[in-house]
């Protein structure tokens, strides 16, 4: 079987570039100079008039390059790049040029800022960490030695125009894996005094504050992110007063980055790149459009044997079918070809499931845009039958067929249980679990006959699991 996987699970994996135009584009951790705005996307580099229109390309590295940071004066970007297999610092002409590298650690070393004189660019690194953190270092922009921080740990950081503070947060954010992160690793914003060492946290209660920033217009603010009012938008701590005060109301999806540049700030929001005007308050979007040779979208083969989702066999066990890169796949145990079923390089289809007769494979596929059953012929051949799942729509795990190849159990990720019957259509909810655990816990099942279904569910009070039997 593994050799047939291999050799046989190959995929034309098909994007629209001109369409994707069209929609939001994923642009990422903008910086900003005088005249410029340079940006990630598609792990490069890209630079783009102030005012917006058609992105230049900087870098073609064959990894990621990303974290750029224009100098104070704009005539240089420094960032993290993997041009040798490694993650390093990398300065660049911010008008595009050759990449020069920095560091040459072994471990990762990320691009954080510049440092307040111009002359070295701060990055963090676990060169010399015992455990899961990470120290600051300087390095000079022209080349040589690195210099470690005299602060424990950092993760992001921006220093004072005076080069005598160091505003950071000590640690990685959590919040990337869970929104409205409460828990103990809520980020702070510590302001350091590099001679001393001391430390002054910006007020915070029951919040995260991170991407500190500092301006030489107003150096007695620093400007962060931080989600104390609910989304995470741009607020300001003054130094002088030590009041923080919200600069952008925000109802809608996070502000994911922000840095600084003459007379304004930079941010990302849904893959968009807005300026924050530091005089006037107001906020404008810019308008950009990306076009390039990006090899990632154009109609290309695929090896995907290491990204199987999902598994079943077929009733005989002659073959077997396989979620892989959102394609549903069907592929001999000995002899004959592999079959693509879905052909759907626009949607993700998952979960199949072969059916007891041998007849057919469902699977959840959001091709319409939001998931719905599918049950396509097993041989790939004759029409899919599509079956809406009603509103509100949702996730849904693991199609579960009946003996008879009649019935269909699922769940989704309400932690709801259902049924429905093929020839009918209409899905019928069976339970819910009572306990709002994360991990899916329900694993329905079908009697022999066809008339039961079998499930866990957990108790409320204890969250212990019981077997529940519904005919």
């Amino acid at each position: 079987m593994n050799r047939i996987i291999l050799v046989s699970i190959i995929l034309i994996s098909l994007f629209g570039l001109a369409a994707a135009q069209d929609r939001s584009l994923l642009l990422q951790r903008p910086t900003l100079s005088k005249t410029h705005i340079v940006f990630n996307y598609a792990g490069d580099l890209w630079s783009v008039p102030r005012a917006g229109g058609e992105a230049l390309q900087l870098t073609t590295g064959v990894g990621i390059e990303s974290y750029p940071i224009f100098s104070a004066d704009g005539t240089m970007i420094a960032f993290t790049g993997q041009y040798d297999g490694n993650t390093d610092v990398f300065v660049i002409p911010s008008s595009g040029g050759i990449p020069r590298r920095l560091t040459y650690h072994p471990g990762s070393d990320v691009a954080v800022n510049w440092t307040s004189d111009g002359k070295g660019i701060l990055f963090r690194s676990s060169r010399s960490s015992y455990s899961r953190f990470q120290r600051f270092y300087t390095v000079p922009a022209g080349g040589g030695f690195e210099t470690e921080v005299p602060l424990p740990m950092g993760y992001d950081a921006a220093f004072s125009p005076d080069g005598l503070k160091l505003a950071y947060t000590p640690l990685a954010p959590a919040f990337d894996q869970w929104k409205n992160y409460r828990g103990g690793r809520m980020t702070k914003i510590w302001i350091s005094s590099l001679g001393d060492s001391s430390v002054v946290e910006i007020p915070r209660s029951n919040a995260n504050d991170f991407n500190p920033i500092w301006t030489s217009e107003k150096p007695d603010k620093v400007y962060f992110l931080s989600d104390r009012n609910g989304h995470f938008t741009l607020f300001d701590y003054d130094l002088k007063t030590r009041r923080v005060s919200q600069l952008i109301k925000n109802d809608g999806l996070d502000i994911k980055s922000a840095s600084a540049g003459p007379g304004a700030i930079v941010y990302e929001q849904f893959g968009e790149i807005n300026l924050f005007d530091l005089n006037s308050g107001k906020t404008t979007k810019v308008s950009i459009t990306v076009k390039g040779d990006l090899a990632a979208v154009r109609p290309h083969f695929e090896k995907v044997a290491g990204r199987i989702g999902s598994l079943g066999l077929s009733p005989t066990g002659a073959r077997a079918v396989f979620e892989a890169r959102g394609e549903i796949i069907s592929v001999p145990a000995e002899k004959g070809n592999a079959r693509n079923l879905t052909n759907s390089s626009g949607a993700a289809d998952r979960y199949p499931s072969w059916s007891p007769d041998g007849k057919w494979i469902a699977y959840f596929s959001d091709e319409s845009g939001e998931y719905a059953l599918h049950l396509s012929p097993q041989t790939g051949i004759g029409e899919v039958k599509k079956i809406s799942l009603g509103n509100p729509s949702s996730y849904f795990y693991n199609p579960v067929w009946s003996p008879d190849s009649k019935k269909i159990a699922f769940t989704d990720k309400r932690l709801n249980l259902w049924y429905l019957e093929i020839d009918k259509g209409t899905p019928v909810k069976v339970d819910a679990n009572t306990y709002e655990n994360p991990f899916r816990v329900m694993d329905p099942n079908w009697s022999p006959d066809n008339k039961w279904i079998t499930y866990t569910k957990q108790l409320k009070k204890s969250h212990v699991r019981r077997l529940c039997l519904l005919s």
